[in-house]
Order: C-alpha cells, then structure tokens, then sequence
C-alpha cells in the first residue's frame, strides 16, 4: 500500500475508533441495553419504554448495527496497515474483533424481537403477560452470555493489536500497555462471567476492564488521526 493509501486507512482507523464510542453513547441515550444486567431482569421498566417509545427502539437498533459493521471494518483497516509488522498477530487481531462484531450481528437478531413482547405486554394480562416476561429476561440473558463471547473476542483482538503497538510499531509504549492492561481484564472479567455470572469480582473486573478499555480506544484513535495528519 503507497504511503498516502496508508495515511488515508490509518485516518480511517483513528475515526472509527471515535466512532464507535459516539455511536455507544448514542445507543444508550436511545435506551439500548449494550450488556444486560440483574436490574434489567427483575422489571418490566423496560418493556414498558420501549412500548411508550418505539422509534428510539427502533432508532437504537440501527445505531447498533452501524456499530457492528464499523467494528468488523476497523478491524480490516488495521490488519491492513499493522498486519506487515507480524503477519501473525494481524490475523488474530482481524479474526478474533471480526468475531466479536459478527456475534454483535447476531444477537440483534433477537434483541428487536422485543419490540414486539413490548407492544403485546401492555395489553395482557395474568399468564399472557408472565409468559411475555419470561421471553423478554430469555431474550436478555441469551444476549448477556453472547455479549461476554463478544467480548472475549475483543480482548484476543486487542491484546494482539497492543502487542503489536508495544513491540514493533512506533507509538508510545504507553497506549499499547493501557491495550494489554484492558484486553486482559475484560477478557477475565468476561470469562468469569459465564463460569459464575453472579459473581462480585465480575462485577469491579467488568467496571475497570470498561473503563481502562474506553481509555485505550479513545488514546489510540486520537494517536491514529494525529499522526495520520501528521504526514499528510
């Protein structure tokens, strides 16, 4: 790839980065639910929005696809242009955050499913609406366990991409160690979700692993179209 192909994919990568949190932000000011949690099992407040509030159902639902696809093109943007520094890394990396935006696809495949046990709840009553109920916390507990593959899958990606970063690629250590820190960290905290999903390890695991994730995208998005300007 010529060097203006190169700063134009690596431009490319910082902005999806960016991207992608604002568009994170975005699906849950529209009320999507990213990682169910117990609270979401245990109440209809959420049935009753989103039949108070379709089109912001429906909105998110879009948002979150966008969301997906960006993850699965950032991830080929950065094979292209990290994978000539360790051939092996760049495949894990491309593999493993392809995955994690497929199984994403996937499981909204489902979650709109809720728009219409929404619809339906309000009107039923007695059996009816505990049978809807039932299929609202199935549908939410079958996305919080394809949420944490989703998620183990990013922090295999993320671990080789920092990996990358720390060894061969000139940025500063820093951002690459924050990438090593986080990948591990949600990936733990992931992994031990689905052995014991109760867990209150899991849950400070999963708030650190978060946050220092959010931190290592948002530092190496804003590197990436720094130094895309840079050389421009």
């Amino acid at each position: 790839m010529g060097g203006s192909s190169l700063n134009i994919a690596i431009l490319l990568s910082g902005f999806l980065f960016l991207f992608i949190f604002g568009l994170q932000i975005a699906m849950a000011a529209f009320g999507y639910i990213l990682e169910p949690r117990s609270k979401h099992y245990d109440s209809d407040a959420v049935l009753e929005k989103i039949n108070k509030e379709p089109k912001k159902f429906q909105i998110s639902i879009v948002l979150a696809l966008i969301e997906h696809g960006c993850v699965i093109i950032l991830a080929i943007l950065l094979f292209i242009i990290f994978s000539p520094y360790y051939l092996i890394l760049g495949i894990i990396l491309l593999s493993f955050r392809i995955g994690e935006g497929s199984i994403q696809v996937y499981i909204e495949k489902d979650y709109k499913k809720l728009f219409d046990i929404a619809r339906q709840y309000s009107g039923a009553i007695d059996a009816e609406k505990k049978s809807l109920f039932d299929s609202y916390r199935t549908i939410l507990q079958t996305k919080s366990t394809r949420f944490a593959f989703a998620m183990i899958c990013w922090s295999i990606g993320t671990l080789a991409f920092s990996i990358l970063l720390v060894t061969f690629v000139v940025v500063p250590p820093i951002i690459g160690w924050i990438g090593i820190v986080a990948s591990i960290l949600v990936g733990f905290s992931n992994g031990l979700k689905l052995v014991k999903t109760a867990s209150k390890t899991y849950e400070v695991l999963s708030s650190i692993g978060g946050l220092s994730a959010i931190l290592f995208e948002v530092i190496i998005g804003g590197w990436l179209i720094f130094y895309s300007l840079l050389f421009l």
